[in-house]
C-alpha cells in the first residue's frame, strides 16, 4: 500500500465522525435531539478537516472520495486506500460504540434501538418511504459534495474550507435525521448495520447507492459552475492537501 498516512489518516477521520456524529446520537440522542445530532456530525468533520487534512484532504466519506474521483482530483488507485481507511474507522468506530453502549445497565436492544443505523419505511425515524428517502440521499450527498469541491477550489478562500464543509454537514443532517437518520456516507452507514444486522444490512444498499449517485451529480455540478477554475495546491492549503503530500 503506498500511503498508509492517508489510510491511516482517513481512519482516523472516519472514526471520530462516526464515534463522535453516532455516538451523540445513541448515547445522547434524546437529550440533545436531532438538532444537538447534526451538531456532533458538523463539529466532528469540521474538527478532522484542519486535524488531518495536511495529511489526507479530510475526504473521511466514500462518496466525498467519488466525487473527487470523477473531478480527477486521485486517481482509482488512491481513492481505493480512501475507501479502505475509511471502512476500517467506521467499522472500528461502531465496534467501540458497541462495547460501550453494550456496558450501561439494562443492556442495549440493538434491531429495537436501531444504533443509530439508516432506514427507511418501518426503520425511518418519522415513517418516511424508500423513495424520499432515496431523494434526500441523492440530493443532500450532491449538496455536500458540492460544497467540498468549491470550497477547496482556487477560486476559494481554501485555508477557511473546513467551515462550510462542517456547516453543511450540520444542514444536510437537520433536514434528512428525520428521514432515514441521514447516511450522505456509506462508511457511516455500514460500521452501524454491520453490528444491527437483519433489517439494517437488508436496507443497507440505499446507503451505498444513493450517496454515489450524488457524489457524481456534486461534481458534475461543480464541473459545469466552475469550469477553467483550478483546486488549490496541496502545499498551500491545510485541508485541501492530497497524496501529492505524503
Amino acid at each position: 500500500m503506498r500511503n498508509r498516512r492517508i489510510v491511516g489518516a482517513e481512519a482516523l477521520g472516519t472514526f471520530v465522525l462516526v464515534f463522535g456524529g453516532v455516538g451523540s446520537a445513541v448515547i445522547a440522542g434524546k437529550v440533545i435531539g436531532p438538532l444537538g445530532v447534526a451538531f456532533a456530525f458538523g463539529l466532528s468533520l469540521l474538527a478532522m478537516a484542519y486535524a488531518i487534512g495536511p495529511i489526507s484532504g479530510c475526504h473521511i466519506n466514500p462518496a466525498v472520495t467519488v466525487g473527487l474521483l470523477v473531478s480527477k482530483r486521485v486517481t482509482v488507485a488512491e481513492a481505493i486506500e480512501y475507501w479502505i481507511g475509511q471502512v476500517i474507522g467506521a467499522v472500528v468506530a461502531a465496534f467501540v460504540l458497541f462495547v460501550v453502549i453494550k456496558s450501561r445497565t439494562g443492556g442495549y436492544d440493538l434491531s429495537d434501538n436501531g444504533f443509530g443505523a439508516n432506514g427507511y419505511g418501518s426503520h425511518s425515524p418519522d415513517g418516511y418511504p424508500l423513495g424520499g428517502a432515496l431523494i434526500v440521499e441523492v440530493v443532500l450527498t450532491a449538496l455536500l459534495v458540492f460544497t467540498v469541491l468549491s470550497a477547496t477550489d482556487r477560486i476559494a478562500n481554501v485555508a477557511f474550507a473546513g467551515i462550510p464543509i462542517g456547516l453543511v454537514l450540520t444542514l444536510i443532517h437537520l433536514v434528512g435525521i428525520p428521514v432515514d437518520n441521514l447516511s450522505v456516507n456509506p462508511a457511516r452507514s455500514l460500521g452501524p448495520a454491520l453490528f444491527v444486522g437483519g433489517w439494517a444490512l437488508g436496507q443497507l444498499w440505499l446507503f451505498i447507492v444513493a450517496p454515489v449517485i450524488g457524489a457524481v451529480l456534486g461534481a458534475a455540478l461543480h464541473g459545469y459552475l466552475f469550469t477553467g477554475a483550478a483546486p488549490i495546491p496541496a502545499e498551500e492549503s491545510a485541508v485541501a492537501a492530497g497524496p501529492s503530500q505524503v
